[in-house]
């Protein structure tokens, strides 16, 4: 008796019973190059379905370039009681590559804003974060980016964005100097031209 009521049996692939996605041939040959021109045989048993593997994974770090970021910030809440004060997010983790090695950059930022007249959800920051940061990035723009995006679509009184993060292309290459940290920074609006403003937001990120 046939219990799998609904299976397509046309759509189900035994090769990729998981349904991955399927990585194009020219990709593959790419990923085999660089194998063997670092030194190793990509014809190899353990590097045969490598070429898939790094396909696919680098289709999942770089879903940012499927999404406009400001989407997250589309379901505002513009009753917010007479709340005038400053919304922080802290130590928000990320993982993005930056564009000159395809290095991993890994860190953490700390987002705030001051509302007017609109919230969102905090969960959503950190989404704004996550769409930018999943894209080949220099952590300068992304800290731009991110600030930005809520400054345009929230509309408030100020942002502040700080990012720290080590970079992969200067531990694991060149120079190769562990446990730096670089870290980067924008404010806009009242952050930006109030110094008592600034001074307060900075301190709630620990600065």
């Amino acid at each position: 008796m046939n219990y799998m009521h609904g299976h397509d049996d046309d759509e189900f692939d035994p090769e990729n019973p998981l349904s991955k996605p399927d990585v194009p041939e020219n990709v593959q040959d790419a990923i085999r190059t660089l194998l063997e021109w670092a030194g190793d045989d990509p014809t190899r048993e353990g590097l045969i379905d490598t070429p898939k593997r790094v396909g696919r994974a680098w289709l999942e770090y770089c879903e940012g370039y499927k999404e406009d970021p400001a989407i997250h910030l589309s379901r505002v809440f513009e009753e917010v009681g007479g709340y005038d004060e400053i919304v922080l997010l802290k130590d928000i983790p990320f993982q993005s590559h930056c564009e000159h090695h395809m290095a991993p950059i890994t860190g953490k930022a700390h987002i705030a804003y001051l509302p007017k007249n609109k919230v969102v959800g905090i969960s959503k920051l950190a989404r704004v974060l996550h769409g930018f940061a999943r894209r080949l990035q220099i952590q300068e723009r992304l800290t731009a980016e991110v600030a930005e995006c809520i400054w345009t679509n929230l509309d408030p009184h100020g942002v502040a964005v700080v990012i720290e993060a080590q970079h992969g292309c200067m531990t694991g290459r060149g120079v190769k100097t562990h446990g730096v940290e670089m870290t980067t920074s924008r404010v806009l609006g009242c952050f930006l031209e109030d110094h008592r403003s600034r001074k307060e937001v900075m301190s709630l990120m620990g600065y």
